[in-house]
């Protein structure tokens, strides 16, 4: 799963808030709310992340309409995912990970494991 830099985490973000493909110069005009910022920087920003197999591409014209292979959620799974297998104690490791949970995020687990319970448990 590859990290991502602060534009192209930015640039995700826009994507997957749309739900929907969008061009270079919707994102761009999205991003100039915030900040100004030039076509090419973002037109290279999303070629890098299609090269990186976050974003597939379809022309249309003389563009590229872009939209994210994984959900943000997913992306974030296979984060936490790796992180996890990095660890040369992993049971350590989610001990940590399970006593700094917040009472929301604690529900949120109880309500994932309802839904989709590990291995070996009814």
């Amino acid at each position: 799963m590859p990290t991502l830099g602060e534009l192209e985490s930015t640039i995700m973000d826009r994507l997957w808030s749309y739900r929907r493909p969008a061009s270079v110069r919707d994102v761009l005009e999205d991003l100039r709310g915030d900040r100004e910022i030039a076509y090419t920087t973002v037109m290279t920003v999303m070629d890098k992340l299609h090269k990186k197999g976050l974003l597939k591409r379809h022309p249309q014209g003389k563009a590229y309409i872009y939209e994210t292979v994984l959900s943000k959620e997913a992306y974030t799974a296979g984060q936490m995912r790796e992180t996890l297998a990095r660890s040369e104690n992993q049971a350590a490791t989610l001990v940590h990970f399970l006593e700094r949970l917040t009472p929301e995020e604690s529900a949120a687990l109880e309500a994932a494991l309802q839904v989709f319970p590990p291995r070996g448990r009814s």
